[in-house]
């Protein structure tokens, strides 16, 4: 989680919410960073799990991410549990929960959702006050 707080910490320097995601391969190194760039780079789907995701796939060539886990500091969004399903990743672990947008529990929980053809092992909370208080700094600046 250290390593996803350093990269929303990235994401914030460049004007965007400070979200960062890690992507681990199953023996545990890392496969691909990822951080918010929706206004560095004018792309709505620029989420930090989305960013990760991609480089990930890019890097192995194929989008079957099944040994993976995604670690991010903001519980996911629908289109970034859409992007976690779609990829097949088993295991998600998040900070800080996001009550107005999350889809891992909070709102919506499409990651374990029974419907789905995959479903996610989820571990909520993990450095969840440090993960909150960096987005609470950043909403505060901003209002």
């Amino acid at each position: 989680m250290r390593r996803a707080l350093a990269e929303a910490a990235a994401a914030e320097r460049h004007g965007d919410v400070p979200v960062g995601a890690v992507l681990f391969d199953g023996a545990g190194e890392l496969l691909a960073t990822g951080r918010n760039e929706r206004e560095l780079t004018t792309d709505p789907t620029a989420h930090a799990e989305v960013v990760a995701i991609r480089s990930a796939a890019a890097q192995r060539g194929d989008w079957h991410l099944e040994d993976a886990t995604l670690v991010v500091t903001l519980e996911p969004c629908v289109l970034c549990a859409g992007a976690i399903v779609a990829a097949r990743i088993p295991r998600v672990v998040f900070g800080a929960w996001d009550e107005k947008a999350g889809a891992a529990g909070s709102v919506h929980d499409l990651l374990r959702d029974r419907r789905s053809n995959h479903r996610v092992e989820v571990l909520p909370g993990v450095l969840e006050r440090e993960c909150g208080d960096v987005l609470e700094r950043f909403f505060s600046a901003k209002r």
